[in-house]
C-alpha cells in the first residue's frame, strides 16, 4: 500500500488500475482486467498501488479499499458490530474526526507491530502449540499486550492534549482566555 518500498529500498512507483465505466478494474502492470479479489491480494501482499478513473485519472483508491471492506463485512464473519460503526458514523462532520481517524490509524499499526512481534516469536510452532501459547498467557505474551495497551493509552492522551490545546487556541483567538 502507500508507503511500501521496492527490494533497492527506493520508493517505487505504485502499480496502477485503471477503473472503467462499466465497473471492471484494469491492471496496468498485467495488461488484464482483475476482480476485487484480486486487488484483496495486492492489500494481502503489501503491493503499492492505486485505482485511478479512466477517465478522469480521479483517484479512487479509499473507495476500493471501502468496497473491500464491505464485502468483507457481508461475508458472514464480521469484524465490526453495528454499535462500532455507528460510533464511526457519529465521528463523520463532529469536531474530533480528524482525531479519531489518526487514533485508529496508530492503534491499527500498534495492532499490526504486535502481530508481527507474536509471529515472529512463533515460528515453527504447530497449531496445537500455538494454542497453548496463546492460551498460557505467558509473561512474554503479557508483555506484549501490555505494551499494545501502553501505546493505546499513550495515542489517546497525545490525543487529549492535542484536542486542549487548539481549545486554547481558539479562546485566546476569540478573545475569551487570556
Amino acid at each position: 500500500m502507500p508507503g511500501s518500498r521496492g527490494g533497492n529500498g527506493k520508493a517505487a512507483s505504485p502499480r496502477v488500475i485503471k477503473k472503467y465505466p462499466n465497473r471492471r478494474l484494469y491492471d496496468t502492470d498485467t495488461s488484464a482486467y482483475i476482480t476485487l479479489a484480486e486487488v484483496k491480494n495486492l492489500v494481502m501482499d503489501s503491493t503499492d498501488f492505486v485505482v485511478r478513473d479512466a477517465k478522469t485519472n480521479e483517484d479512487l483508491t479509499r473507495s476500493i479499499l471501502l468496497q473491500i471492506i464491505l464485502e468483507e463485512e457481508a461475508g458472514g464473519a464480521p469484524m465490526f458490530t453495528e454499535a462500532v460503526l455507528s460510533n464511526i458514523i457519529r465521528f463523520y462532520g463532529n469536531a474530533l474526526q480528524s482525531f479519531m481517524g489518526s487514533y485508529l490509524e496508530k492503534n491499527v499499526q500498534s495492532f499490526m507491530d504486535l502481530q508481527l512481534k507474536m509471529s515472529e516469536q512463533s515460528k515453527g510452532l504447530t497449531p496445537e502449540a500455538w494454542a497453548q501459547f496463546i492460551n498460557a498467557q505467558s509473561p512474554a505474551m503479557q508483555g506484549m499486550m501490555g505494551s499494545y495497551v501502553e501505546q493505546s493509552k499513550t495515542v489517546f492522551t497525545q490525543m487529549q492534549e492535542q484536542m486542549q490545546k487548539q481549545s486554547e487556541q481558539m479562546l485566546a483567538a476569540l478573545g475569551l482566555k487570556r
